[in-house]
């Protein structure tokens, strides 16, 4: 059985720097429960799917900048929840590799608004730019338009590491990242058409620095863009297939880079 000193021996000069130290730690944790976020967000995340250990990972990384960020976050496994009334307790809406099909009526509609009337931010990953016809369910026309009118093409099933080239170092995403930086292991989407003319691009791979080469090329291939024809702050981040991407420091900075540059803070 483990003894703790006894009260009168915590006051021994011996004892003094373990009472600050207590006292330090115990008084930041109660200023951390009592303290007001700046900002509220909500994720959308894939719940069983190939995409569960990047959710995971996503979810322990989240925590940590929850915290350090002073903004709460809660999670939803699908958008039954989502209406107006609901999305209007966020400043930040995350599609954590959630597709852009299968929404309810409702949720669509209250998202739509949500972006166009600029009630809140938004991050999108990897999986929301699966657009077209799957599970059975039609192309979401806005949601392509959203992402520059692009559709799902294909992918590079086996993997390929790259080098991301920074394309507007002035952005505030970008910040930090440098003329690029290197995604290992991704499984990059290739779409009928480039989004560049309806989008801002912020990064896109060079596909001649594929390791291994694949015959999967798009020539211009943006992944990393905003569109600024609505009135949220937007980000959609291909990246994010696998939860080795939170060992990135690249990855995480345009992570967070993306969270308060989208919920305007």
């Amino acid at each position: 059985m483990i003894r703790l000193p006894c009260l009168n021996c915590l006051l021994q000069k011996s004892y003094r720097p373990f009472v600050a130290t207590f006292v330090l730690l115990f008084g930041a944790a109660a200023f951390a429960q009592t303290q007001e976020p700046k900002f509220k967000v909500i994720a959308l995340a894939e719940a069983n799917s190939i995409h569960r250990p990047f959710v995971d990972a996503a979810k322990v990384w989240l925590a940590k900048e929850a915290i350090a960020g002073n903004f709460s976050i809660d999670y939803i496994q699908n958008t039954e929840k989502i209406d107006a009334a609901f999305l209007s307790r966020y400043q930040l809406f995350i599609q954590l590799d959630y597709p852009p099909y299968g929404w309810t009526p409702a949720a669509a509609s209250a998202f739509q608004k949500y972006v166009e009337e600029g009630r809140g931010g938004w991050i999108g990953f990897h999986h929301a730019t699966l657009l077209g016809e799957f599970d059975g369910y039609p192309m979401w026309n806005w949601f392509s338009n959203f992402m520059g009118g692009i559709r799902f093409k294909d992918y590079i099933a086996s993997f390929a590491t790259a080098k991301v080239n920074v394309e507007d170092q002035t952005h505030p995403v970008m910040r930090g990242l440098g003329a690029s930086f290197e995604i290992e292991r991704e499984e990059w989407y290739t779409y009928d058409r480039s989004p560049r003319p309806n989008v801002r691009v912020l990064a896109s791979v060079d596909e001649k620095t594929y390791v291994p080469d694949s015959p999967l090329k798009m020539g211009d291939h943006p992944v990393v863009w905003t569109n600024e024809h609505v009135k949220a702050r937007n980000v959609y981040i291909f990246m994010g297939h696998r939860g080795e991407h939170f060992q990135n420091q690249a990855f995480t900075t345009l992570f967070r880079n993306s969270i308060f540059w989208a919920a305007n803070r």
